[in-house]
């Protein structure tokens, strides 16, 4: 473990990983004497959680700890699941502004349909993003593509390993597109013209279903995407995977719901800075809005009535809420969103659950993913106070059972440059 690193660590950290490299001792950790905020159930004073090869085997007041188990003191600390970013794209993206770090989208002017485009195959483990991300509580993400009118696959990953199979937690888990403005002025300017595209190539993809045969001889009519794509779009029109579409106005997403009505498809509404607007429809379906609560400001046209307690008016309504940040290089903030979530009017329980469970079931893992459960992955945070309060910090992270490093490229830049005289700037430990 390189010096450096140990010293940004911090006392509590550096005695579990110690602990956890001792022999015998790396597939038992027990985190003990905090209040555990499960998400699936009451919060449990002076709890211990008890996580062995990876997963949670016990959480409550009366755990009893194994001899040689690492032990984690969260006496006065807060616990929760590992926090869920439902929308980003980690791994993907490193720098904006660099096309050659870019491997979040493959439509193009021409072609904007990428059903078949599944982006882990360009996954980047050793992103920068990755480790800073950690630092601030969160474990997993579902990382997306982007682009187009229907953008391609996203996948659930946790923001651990060495290669991009070992973060994998679900692949293929949403199929993502867009009906918002850019898409609009990409496919035909009119979103009459974007509905009519969107109908178009899920009504091809029920057409090529049915007859593969006539296709591959050759004897069907032209269709409008691609075989792979048309392949890609079968787990969507069966069901099996949600369709998670991009759009703020209230009349946008009220489409999105007629055109996934008619075709079977469940759909799952990203932004949604109108959502509230429409809560009504969204609760009678049982249809999931992934909110930044942060949207308030007329940016565009189509968030002409953003307000801040969108939130809470979808959760008064019924709607299961997500909450993230819409935003890859910003994703540290989700707990700030949720805040300001809280502070318009959304229960704290509520707002927890929108960065942990929500968002596990909206992708299919809740089964494994979201809540402190038996059973459960062991993605876990200790905190040093609320965690939905701008000056708690996250002090000990874990995923899959092993204890996180918790530094980064942006926390040795600190260390590096925070004296600002004129001694010379060692190079970065890397031993």
């Amino acid at each position: 473990m390189s010096r450096r690193i140990a010293a940004a660590a911090g006392p509590l950290l550096v005695a579990a990983l110690a602990a956890l490299a001792a022999p015998g001792a790396a597939q038992d950790l027990a985190i003990v004497g905090g209040t555990v905020h499960p998400v699936s159930g009451p919060p449990i004073e002076n709890a211990t959680v008890l996580v062995q090869n990876g997963r949670i085997v016990a959480v409550g007041a009366d755990v009893s700890v194994p001899a040689g188990a690492a032990r984690i003191d969260a006496a006065g600390r807060v616990v929760t699941p590992g926090l869920f970013d439902p929308a980003s794209s980690v791994g993907l993206v490193e720098v904006d502004l660099v096309s050659q770090t870019r491997d979040e989208s493959a439509t193009t002017a021409d072609d904007p349909i990428a059903a078949a485009f599944d982006p882990l195959d360009g996954l980047n483990p050793n992103s920068v993003l990755v480790p800073y991300l950690r630092t601030y509580g969160l474990t997993t993400t579902a990382t997306r593509p982007t682009g187009g009118l229907i953008s391609g696959m996203g996948a659930v990953i946790d923001l651990a390993g060495h290669r991009a199979a070992d973060m994998v937690a679900r692949p293929r888990a949403a199929m993502f597109a867009s009906f918002d403005e850019g898409t609009f002025r990409q496919v035909g300017g009119a979103r009459g013209a974007t509905a009519l595209r969107l109908r178009e190539v899920l009504d091809d993809a029920r057409f090529w279903q049915r007859n593969r045969g006539a296709f591959d001889r050759g004897e069907s009519r032209d269709l409008a995407a691609s075989r792979l794509d048309l392949e890609a779009l079968q787990p969507v029109l069966d069901g099996r995977m949600p369709l998670v579409v991009e759009a703020d106005r209230a009349s946008d997403i009220l489409a999105v719901l007629r055109i996934a009505s008619e075709f079977g498809v469940r759909p799952v509404i990203l932004g949604g800075a109108e959502a509230w607007v429409v809560a009504g429809e969204l609760a009678a379906g049982g249809v999931p809005v992934i909110v930044k609560p942060l949207t308030s400001l007329p940016s565009a046209f189509e968030r002409l009535g953003a307000r801040f307690d969108n939130a809470a008016l979808l959760a008064a309504a019924g709607v299961p809420v997500a909450i993230g940040v819409l935003d890859t290089h910003r994703s540290h903030a989700i707990t700030q969103e949720a805040g300001n979530a809280v502070r318009h009017g959304l229960p704290w329980d509520a707002a927890l659950r929108a960065i942990t469970l929500t968002p596990a079931e909206i992708y299919g893992v809740a089964d494994r993913y979201g809540s402190i459960e038996p059973g459960k992955v062991a993605n876990l945070v200790v905190w040093s106070g609320d965690p939905l309060e701008l000056s708690t910090r996250a002090e000990t992270v874990v995923i899959r059972g092993e204890v996180m490093p918790m530094t980064s490229r942006p926390h040795e830049l600190f260390d590096r440059y925070r004296s600002l005289d004129d001694t010379p700037r060692p190079a970065f430990d890397v031993d």
